[in-house]
């Protein structure tokens, strides 16, 4: 059987997210964060806080997790919750002034990390990139699109 064109793509993908996985990883715990605890953080950072269910659209954390890593900030007094004001049902989660001040050092400190691997692209390349990626996405999307409508 032919090898398909796209299988050394998806290759690709995969040991590249597997590599920035350990390489922003590492660094992510010498900061004494986990990488979900990270994106928390770093998603609620400069903002009045989210909804879980926001966090969990904007994080790359499963529904099922997030609620231990809420809890694990909390127990840190990293976050808080607090009651909706538009929904009395669900919860807004916020960092506190701990939390506030954490980020305020690890999100800089992270992208000066991040930023010493990107160092030798130039904007071309990073428009070139984003363009594909984005293409693959809408590729994925499309397709699951197919599936549910088929199902």
């Amino acid at each position: 059987m032919p090898q398909k064109p796209f299988l050394p793509v998806l290759y690709e993908l995969v040991r590249t997210y597997q590599a920035f996985e350990a390489y922003s990883g590492a660094h992510i715990r010498t900061m004494g964060l986990t990488a979900p605890q990270f994106d928390i953080i770093a998603t609620l950072g400069n903002t009045e806080g989210m909804s879980f269910k926001d966090l969990g659209e904007k994080t790359l954390i499963t529904k099922g997790t997030l609620t231990g890593v809420i809890d694990r900030l909390e127990d840190k007094a990293l976050v808080r919750r607090v009651a909706s004001p538009s929904d009395g049902r669900s919860q807004i989660v916020q960092l506190t002034r701990a939390g506030e001040k954490l980020f305020a050092q690890v999100f800089p400190a992270h992208l000066s990390h991040l930023e010493q691997a990107f160092g030798n692209f130039s904007r071309q390349d990073f428009e070139a990139a984003e363009l594909v990626l984005q293409q693959l996405k809408d590729a994925f999307l499309a397709a699951n699109s197919n599936l549910e409508e088929a199902a």
